[in-house]
Parts: C-alpha cells; sequence; structure tokens
C-alpha cells in the first residue's frame, strides 16, 4: 500500500482546482476564471486498491492586498513543508518565472521536497512554447518528473496519478475508502454559492464576497423524498455591491441561486431548497476575526 500527502501548488488560475476535480472524477472545488478563487486549502482524497493520495488543493501564491491575501499566501505555502510530495502547476504558454513562482520555488528549494513539474494548458500553447517552458522551469529546480497536460482531461491526469504513486513510499490508509474530501455539507454549499457569484458579477465585486450556511436542515417532501432547506447570506464589503449582486429586480440574485442549487443538487444527489440573502459587511477582508478562519 503506497499513501501520502500531496499538495498542489501554483499561482492563481494555473488549473490546481480543475486538476483535483478531474483527478477525483467529481467537483469538490470550486473554479472561476477569476484570480483568487481557492481561499483555503481543500483535501481531496484519491483511493485505488493499492493506493491512497491525499491531495492539498492551495490558495494560489498572488500579491497581497488585504489580510485575507495574507492569510490565503500563508495557508499555501506552509502547506510545502508538511506533504511528501508537491506538484507544482504551470502554464505551457510562460515566457518567464513570475515573482510568485519564485517564490514558491524558493520554499520548495528549503524544504527539498520531492515536486513534479506540471506544464498545463498544452492545448493553449505551441510545442516551441511548451519545449521554452520545460526548460524554463527544469533550470530552477531538480523535479523528480515533468508532465505537460491539461487538467480537464482524465487520461493526462492518470498519467500524473501514476508517476505520484511511484514517488509516494509504503504507508497506512488514512481514511476510509468512501471519503473523498474534509469539506462539509456545508462548506460546499457555501463555495457554491460563491463560485457563481464569481462567474456572474463585475470584476470588482467578487474577491469582496463571503458566503456562509446559516441553517441547513434535512427533511422531508409531502412524496416522502429526501430535501435539504438551505439558508445562505452573501456578505460584501460595500452598500454599492450589494446592489450589483441583487440585481435589478432581484434578477443577478436569482440567477446565482438558481444556477447553485442545480449544481448542488447533482453534487449532493438530493432535491435542495436554497433561499439567499444578501448583506453588507463593511471590510470583513481586513478583520482578524473573519480572516483568521482562512489560515491552517
Amino acid at each position: 500500500m503506497r499513501s501520502g500527502f500531496v499538495s498542489i501548488v501554483g499561482r492563481p488560475n494555473v488549473g490546481k482546482s480543475t486538476l483535483l476535480n478531474t483527478i477525483l472524477d467529481r467537483k469538490i472545488a470550486i473554479v472561476s476564471d477569476k484570480a483568487q478563487t481557492t481561499r483555503n486549502n481543500i483535501m481531496g482524497i484519491y483511493h485505488e486498491d493499492d493506493a491512497e493520495i491525499i491531495f492539498i488543493d492551495t490558495p494560489g501564491i498572488h500579491k497581497p492586498q488585504s489580510k485575507l491575501s495574507d492569510a490565503m499566501i500563508e495557508t499555501s505555502l506552509t502547506s510545502i513543508q508538511d506533504v511528501d510530495l508537491i506538484v507544482f502547476v504551470v502554464e505551457a504558454f510562460a515566457k518567464e518565472i513570475s515573482e510568485e513562482e519564485k517564490i514558491i520555488l524558493e520554499k520548495i528549494k528549503k524544504a527539498k521536497k520531492k515536486t513534479i513539474l506540471v506544464i498545463n494548458k498544452m492545448d493553449l500553447a505551441s510545442i516551441a512554447q511548451v519545449a521554452r517552458a520545460m526548460e524554463l522551469y527544469k533550470n530552477e529546480y531538480e523535479f523528480i518528473t515533468i508532465v505537460p497536460m491539461v487538467a480537464s482531461k482524465q487520461e493526462d491526469s492518470e498519467i500524473l496519478l501514476d508517476e505520484i504513486e511511484t514517488n509516494l513510499s509504503e504507508g497506512p490508509l488514512y481514511y476510509d475508502t468512501e471519503e473523498y474530501t474534509d469539506q462539509t455539507m456545508q462548506q460546499l454549499a457555501e463555495e457554491m454559492i460563491r463560485e457563481k457569484a464569481l462567474k456572474l458579477l463585475r470584476d470588482e465585486v467578487p474577491h469582496g464576497i463571503l458566503v456562509e450556511v446559516e441553517r441547513m436542515k434535512r427533511r422531508k417532501t409531502m412524496k416522502g423524498e429526501p430535501i435539504y432547506n438551505i439558508e445562505a447570506t452573501i456578505y460584501c464589503i460595500r452598500e454599492s455591491h450589494k446592489g450589483i449582486i441583487i440585481g435589478k429586480d432581484g434578477e443577478m440574485l436569482k440567477r446565482i441561486s438558481t444556477y447553485a442549487r442545480q449544481d448542488l443538487e447533482k453534487m449532493l444527489n438530493t432535491k435542495i431548497n436554497l433561499k439567499v440573502w444578501v448583506k453588507v459587511k463593511e471590510d470583513w477582508i481586513n478583520k482578524d476575526s473573519i480572516v483568521n478562519k482562512f489560515k491552517m
């Protein structure tokens, strides 16, 4: 039995969460084209007959702009020290190593961790670009292997999984074979609502959004079918943002809620009755009492 903990690290939007969802063949990490989508470490557990891999999807390393940003970066970098293996994800069309990636590489070097370099988004790059990216990064660290891939392709993720298993030591089974994440249903619901907000709202609004599920209760319908009543609140940092989130005649909030409910029903395989409100929590991204929740 081979087992171990594997941290997926990289800049925002390089495909870390997409990679984890593909490996697990189910959605546990939200995905959007906006930076800083992942705010805290998300655990995904992959099982095979002779292997168990515990993946940690981490927030992207970025230039800090608030106490929330600081907490996200600290969470991501700390994970490098505490795992058995690193999967460092970069883009196939990279022309240079960014300042954020240099920080990641420095942490990896200090920790002397076995690291696999994943060159993602092969479908968006030419052969020459991929070759240049491989040369660029392999000169920075002695990676155990380099895997060019498209994170959303199952066959590519299987190649990566083989490389990871080969480089893990023999170890125990840490989790029950039916477990696939450490996230609660409440956290999954909060993140699903936030994902829809990220995808539908203007650029200036999403980063100041916090979603909290206030109530979650399981009951049965008149037909005896199970259903979850979920009540949640979207918090934003400014009064002007509240109007944008609600939208004209409540249309934007209705869209966010509808899309979130549909995805939650697929994810949880049960009916969902979702109610969402919007409130202002001034500058919460700089309040320690809230931000500390995002630290490991």
